[in-house]
């Protein structure tokens, strides 16, 4: 088999099992040159998730990193050197960062709360932006990142990769290109897992920081709910509380006050309706969507526990009856890219970027995109808070936003 019939974006990791062949001794491993150079701002856990699959994907090379937390930035040195030979820049301001001429994009992955200010430094830089999700903890944020990138004449992309993991990028092929199910009529999505992870000064704990669970966690589930219905949202109706994490924990003197727990439902323009069953104090990472339409349904599924029993990882159903054929499958990626971040989501993230950069169309996350994914969190916070049925219309004008 050659070289050009294999898959470069997989094979250009070498590995450090070959780490005794000189580059100019390789072939089958050889490393393609990096089309571009990025600067990641912001070393936390979702940033090295960024350094390593970018540096694996090839596509694009880290320059460099800024940081305020010396800490992150030293892990982040270490963490690089375990991937690349090469060196990266230590920027002593963000300005800094985001106008190097050497450079062609930005990736933003700070704190939730910080995305804003960030963006407004790096958008000045005229630069391609990569921002992660949540685009903004509040609506008025969100809208005004919105209105800033309708003028902006390079790439801004929102991180809203769970559209490019396996189970649910076949879902989107069945859904809406495939049109196994005939019209979306209804969908439900459920992620049962582990609470929140540590973060740096536990910013993750706090609403405030984070624009709390179902802004900060659940703009994936709601991106896609807005995805497959194809619409925009109406109505937000809430519950949820904070039953079982974190309830006693407090840092710098200050309560957690994020739910742990909540079901969602949103009424769109066109009629459908979809659901949400969130819990984050199950053993278990365990996601599922439900697409119902009037000619079929597709379930899929991804369970990882800590039992030792076997079972399947993935699982897609598409079930038609008597309308056309039905079939199962395990959708997967190859172990390498599973293993990349996000069971590979963030690996053809990265891709969509660097092709986005090269003039190339993808389906990665736009701004209005992410800024509708926000809107529906934020609605939901506010559905809990009140006890009442969120109208989406209402909610946006009473925050100035007039679309």
């Amino acid at each position: 088999m050659s070289r050009e019939k294999i898959d470069g974006q997989l094979f250009s990791y070498t590995g450090p099992a070959f780490h005794y062949i000189n580059e100019e001794e390789r072939h089958f491993f050889a490393k393609e040159p990096a089309q571009f150079r990025v600067n990641l701002i912001g070393c936390g856990m979702i940033g090295m998730e960024h350094m390593r699959v970018a540096t694996r994907v090839g596509r694009s090379a880290i320059h460099g990193v800024f940081d305020l937390n010396e800490r992150s930035v030293k892990v982040a040195k270490e963490e690089f050197a375990k991937i690349t030979d090469e060196d990266f820049k230590v920027y002593d301001s963000l300005e800094a960062a985001c106008n190097d001429p050497e450079v062609d994009g930005i990736l933003i992955c700070t704190p939730n709360f910080t995305h804003l200010d960030v963006l407004k430094v790096a958008i000045k830089s005229g630069k391609h932006i990569f921002m992660e999700k949540p685009m903004a903890t509040k609506l008025e944020d969100a809208y005004e990142i919105t209105k800033m990138a309708k003028e902006y004449g390079a790439v801004l992309q929102i991180g809203l990769q769970y559209r490019y993991k396996s189970i649910y990028s076949e879902a989107i092929h069945e859904v809406l290109e495939r049109k196994a199910v005939g019209e979306v009529k209804m969908i439900n999505i459920m992620e049962h897992r582990i609470p929140f992870l540590d973060k740096v000064n536990q910013w993750n704990k706090f609403s405030k920081f984070s624009g709390g669970t179902l802004v900060e966690k659940c703009c994936h589930y709601f991106d896609l709910m807005n995805l497959f219905a194809q619409s925009r949202p109406v109505r937000v109706y809430a519950n949820g509380s904070q039953s079982t994490n974190f309830r006693d924990f407090e840092f710098k003197g200050e309560k957690s006050d994020i739910l742990d727990s909540a079901f969602v439902t949103v009424e769109y323009e066109n009629g459908v309706r979809a659901g949400f069953n969130l819990c984050m104090f199950a053993p278990m990472f365990h996601e599922e969507l439900l697409v119902c339409g009037d000619e079929g349904r597709v379930k899929a599924a991804e369970i990882e526990d800590f039992s030792e029993n076997a079972r399947l990882r993935t699982e897609m159903e598409v079930f038609c009856g008597q309308n056309r054929p039905s079939k199962t499958s395990q959708p997967s990626y190859p172990k390498l890219i599973e293993a990349s971040g996000h069971n590979g989501a963030t690996w053809f993230e990265h891709i969509a970027f660097a092709d986005q950069m090269a003039g190339k169309k993808t389906n990665s996350a736009t701004v209005e995109e992410g800024f509708w994914s926000v809107v529906v969190g934020c609605a939901a916070e506010e559905s809990v808070k009140t006890g009442k049925i969120i109208d989406v219309a209402e909610l946006l004008k009473s925050k100035g936003i007039e679309l």
